[in-house]
């Protein structure tokens, strides 16, 4: 009877361990479905072949900068990308646009949205492991051997601008290289060698504008193989037009046209200022009311406050990711925020002087046009706490500040 007793235990043991199993296994591969790709029509060799990932057990830091065009992300990414000890890149979700957009026969519609975001999701948690290969689904040509000169602004990239990545002629000094200059100088990028370069550092930042909402990362936020923490940087979207006006003076023309004769085109694509807006306004609210899932995930940074105090800023920033601020960083913040503006004159150029920069817009725009911003979109402005100008004299006048004291602490 005792040996039956014993029998029956050793039984339900074993039973119990290999459901475990089934199930470890089963959540492993689930998580490694690729439904952008699928939806997309792509092939999905890289994402068959690729390897499950387990739970993150090392605690990288995962960073992911959210933002839109013009708003001082390019920036915020020197921040990370001056970090010896991050591996950073610079939109790689471009690719991902790039390929997708010429395949949507309907416009960006709902279902094409959809696609856009689970196909960015695959790429972005792929990147976060270190799998640069399975960018190669993106890049056109497609990479010969892995190795490739299409990859977007790689310049942007400190790393890969370096040995061991960049492989410059021989005999040449330890390159330390200006973006213009990496791709000439370095050859071709070997995904491989850049993907060994991710794996040797402790964390991962990614910038991109291609992701509307912080909504739109949830499904990131909750993956239990990463250790994702969000920085969403906003800036006021009345200076995000002015710049965007005079960088893509072709796409604004209507704007510019506008400034220039004082007489609102009765064609303008106001769509261009109320998106910025909307999206603002909705991935705010949801960082705002502190939902379970963003806790310790998410940090709220105004460009403004960026730019007014950079090195207070950045600490915070550095404090809420739990990461030691690298001597590298403040050197660089030190020398690019006091800048001459004439030498920021590249339109994703970060040398400037910060302060002033932020201020810019005010003399850029026509009252008029400022006025309609501010109604197209004051939620927003009152959510972020920008203040309306009243009057001409008063958006001209730069004693008077249009951003309020806020302090939006970090939700941790």
């Amino acid at each position: 009877m005792q040996c039956s007793w014993k029998a029956v235990l050793l039984l339900a043991l074993a039973s119990i361990a290999i459901q475990y199993t089934a199930i470890r296994t089963f959540t492993a591969k689930s998580l490694h479905t690729c439904p952008g790709l699928a939806e997309a029509g792509l092939a999905e060799r890289l994402c068959e072949e690729g390897p499950t990932f387990p739970y993150n057990l090392s605690r990288k830091t995962h960073i992911l900068i959210l933002a839109t065009t013009r708003s001082g992300s390019s920036f915020v990414g020197q921040l990370f990308n001056q970090h010896l000890d991050v591996f950073y890149l610079f939109e790689p979700l471009y690719h991902v646009q790039n390929t997708l957009i010429p395949r949507f026969t309907q416009g960006r519609s709902p279902a094409d949205r959809r696609v856009m975001l689970g196909a960015s999701r695959d790429l972005l948690r792929s990147l976060y492991d270190c799998d640069l290969h399975f960018l190669e689904n993106y890049i056109k040509p497609p990479p010969v051997n892995h190795t490739t000169d299409r990859v977007f602004r790689r310049g942007a990239s400190r790393v890969l601008c370096s040995r061991p990545v960049c492989d410059p002629p021989a005999g040449s000094p330890d390159p330390v290289l200006e973006e213009g200059d990496c791709v000439r100088k370095c050859g071709l990028l070997n995904l491989t060698v850049a993907a060994e370069a991710c794996r040797e550092r402790s964390h991962v930042a990614i910038k991109t504008v291609r992701v509307p909402e912080v909504n739109d990362l949830r499904a990131l936020v909750e993956d239990p193989r990463l250790n994702l923490k969000v920085i969403q940087l906003v800036r006021d979207p009345r200076g995000i037009l002015a710049s965007r006006s005079e960088t893509f003076r072709d796409t604004y023309r209507l704007w510019r046209l506008w400034y220039g004769t004082g007489r609102k085109p009765y064609n303008l694509d106001v769509t261009q200022l109320t998106t910025v807006c909307e999206d603002f306004s909705n991935s705010v609210s949801t960082g705002l009311t502190r939902p379970a899932w963003l806790k310790g995930k998410y940090m709220l940074v105004r460009y403004e406050d960026l730019a007014r105090n950079p090195m207070k800023k950045t600490e915070e920033i550095y404090g809420f990711l739990g990461i030691p601020l690298d001597s590298h960083v403040a050197r660089w913040i030190q020398n690019n925020t006091q800048g001459d503006p004439a030498l920021g004159k590249h339109k994703y150029g970060t040398v400037r002087n910060s302060a002033a920069t932020a201020e810019k817009w005010r003399f850029r725009l026509s009252y008029d046009i400022v006025a309609f911003a501010q109604n197209a979109c004051q939620r927003v402005l009152a959510q972020l706490g920008y203040r309306m100008a009243a009057s001409e004299e008063e958006l001209k006048n730069p004693s008077i500040s249009l951003v309020e004291e806020r302090d939006f602490r970090p939700f941790s």
